[in-house]
């Protein structure tokens, strides 16, 4: 068997100029990184949002997945190139692979087999420098504020009270707690401090929910650093260093478009998680292709208790256009895992696990049909998966009035998701319901966490605690509370402890910590023990990873 890498190095790549020509890009609207990667620079965005045409838009989720993901990348290239071997108009606009997941145990978010986008060892590594750039300005704006402080704190800082952290683009758990500024008077204000992964900064979430560079620089400028020592905010507008922070993303927020293995234009630009950040790839990247082509399959990140519900309640807002129709994928080991079955034996055929573990896809289905968009549940087939496995899930989703689409994409490619790429396309055609929001801006804040507990994750309503109820009362002070609310959960639950699968019933979410996200227009509640920097696991996938005399990859994926 193939790995990935082997599969994408021994596919020929398209020069990235014959892609741009394909959906109508002139060449000098792209500025190109090498042959086969480019950005649409300022110039072909403008023209692009001038043009009246918007095409359907298909977002790709999922229920709660395994550790080692349920192949939903692999699904959502898949479903494009289905869509484009059909001789229809397709784009794919997806997410930047993180490098923590990447050299952790996830993988990439390049897709895999033959439904992959490339070239996927440097998308899968430092691709344009995007992430780099949000690494940058998010640091930029640390060593600016410990300067602040440092220079005679004009602005009355309280050192206590900031709540802005440093960032690096990898899993480091030794970096959750640090203390900066040790060493003596010219070393700086000593402090407690901590990391974020970058791609749970908030300037992530801003390149990703920004409509263009003057929008994107409101929002940097909205930021909350921290507080002063009377409780008032201090933002970055106060700092005046927003027009700095622009600077370094200046290059950053232009989206980057690739190809897959089949030659399907693809847009991959930003990477902010879903269960700590909103978790989808950047509006400008989802707007241009919505421009470019007729079908553009998205997707969101994590299961549909995460990173669908961000895009329908935080994306969608800004973006102005909601789906057209939902994907959810299964696979037969996240059946049989929420089914109770141990994560070593999913593999085995085990129709009582499969059976307990609908449950869970139920929930998704029910949470998803909420929003009155079609729903089609994708069955990613693994090769060790049993005929009658596949089939007993096609029944029972028969029974909820939801297709269930046997999908080969990992093993097939394009016609390998032919037959989802028709039911979706069907699933469009018939759509006659409109868009149904979860709350509105004038509910409040309690109201919209325990609204997205009750209807998404099927619990009981939200618990704040002491220092939560606290940051609530600030924030409403503040004037805040009309924001919507990003919630920080595990991925691997639809409650807030990892280690309930199924469809959990009676229990509460525990609200430990409200962070206001200004710039990015959302306050983020923090649920159970959910960090925002992970730990490398045991055995971490860099230990396979390596380069060959000729700068070639090996070992990833």
């Amino acid at each position: 068997m193939k790995t990935d890498i082997e599969i994408a190095n021994e596919t020929p790549m398209w020069p990235i100029t014959q892609i741009a020509a394909e959906i109508g890009l002139n060449e000098d609207e792209i500025d190109q990184y090498g042959r086969y990667k480019a950005k649409i620079n300022q110039s072909g965005l403008q023209r692009l949002n001038q043009l009246d045409h918007e095409g359907k838009l298909i977002l790709v989720t999922a229920m709660n997945p395994t550790a080692a993901g349920e192949g939903k990348s692999t699904v959502s290239v898949g479903l494009g190139d289905a869509l484009h071997h059909l001789g229809k108009k397709t784009m794919l606009a997806l997410r930047e692979p993180s490098l923590g997941p990447v050299m952790g145990i996830k993988g990439g978010a390049t897709g895999g087999g033959y439904s992959q986008v490339v070239p996927m060892d440097d998308i899968n590594l430092h691709f344009t420098g995007d992430i780099h750039a949000v690494t940058a300005a998010n640091n930029a704006l640390s060593a600016l504020i410990d300067n602040h402080i440092q220079q005679g704190n004009e602005l009355n800082i309280d050192v206590r009270r900031i709540i802005w952290k440093r960032a690096m683009d990898m899993n480091d758990r030794a970096l959750r707690h640090i203390v900066v500024g040790l060493g003596g008077v010219m070393q700086g204000v000593p402090r407690e401090d901590g990391f974020d992964i970058s791609v749970a900064s908030e300037i992530m979430a801003i390149l990703c929910l920004a409509t263009d560079l003057n929008d994107l620089k409101e929002r940097l400028n909205r930021i909350v650093i921290g507080y002063t020592t009377d409780k008032k905010p201090v933002t970055v507008r106060d700092l005046k260093v927003g027009g700095a922070l622009t600077l370094l993303l200046k290059d950053a927020i232009q989206p980057n478009l690739v190809q897959t293995l089949a030659h399907t234009p693809t847009l991959i630009h930003g990477g902010p998680f879903a269960n700590i950040a909103h978790g989808t790839n950047s509006i400008i990247a989802t707007r241009a292709a919505l421009k470019l082509a007729d079908y553009v399959v998205t997707e969101a990140g994590f299961g549909a208790d995460l990173g669908a519900e961000k895009f329908m309640d935080i994306v969608v807002p800004h973006l102005g256009k909601a789906p057209d129709a939902t994907v959810i994928v299964a696979t037969t080991r996240a059946l049989k895992l929420n089914g109770g079955v141990d994560k070593t034996e999913v593999a085995a055929p085990n129709k009582e696990a499969l059976a307990r573990g609908f449950k869970n896809l139920e929930k998704h289905i029910e949470s998803m049909q909420y929003y009155q968009v079609p729903v089609i549940v994708a069955i990613n087939r693994f090769a060790n998966d049993s005929d009658d496995e596949i089939q007993l899930i096609k029944e029972w989703c028969e029974q909820f009035g939801v297709p269930a689409v046997d999908t080969t994409v990992w093993s097939d490619g394009a016609t390998g998701g032919v037959t989802l790429a028709k039911e979706v396309m069907a699933a469009i055609d018939h759509k006659d319901l409109p868009f149904k929001p979860l709350y509105s801006e004038q509910n409040s804040l309690e109201e919209k966490m325990n609204k997205i507990t009750r209807v998404i994750y099927g619990g009981d309503g939200v618990v704040l605690t002491p220092e939560a109820q606290k940051q609530l009362a600030e924030i409403e002070e503040n004037g805040w509370g009309h924001l919507p609310v990003c919630m920080a959960k595990t991925q691997y639950s639809l409650s807030d402890d990892a280690t309930r699968f199924g469809r959990p019933t009676d229990f509460t979410i525990t609200v430990c910590n409200l962070q206001p996200k200004l710039g990015a227009g959302f306050i983020v509640a923090l649920t159970g023990n959910v960090m925002t920097m992970p730990g490398l696991p045991k055995k971490p996938a860099a230990l396979q990873m390596d380069v060959d005399e000729n700068g070639q990859a090996k070992g990833l994926f």
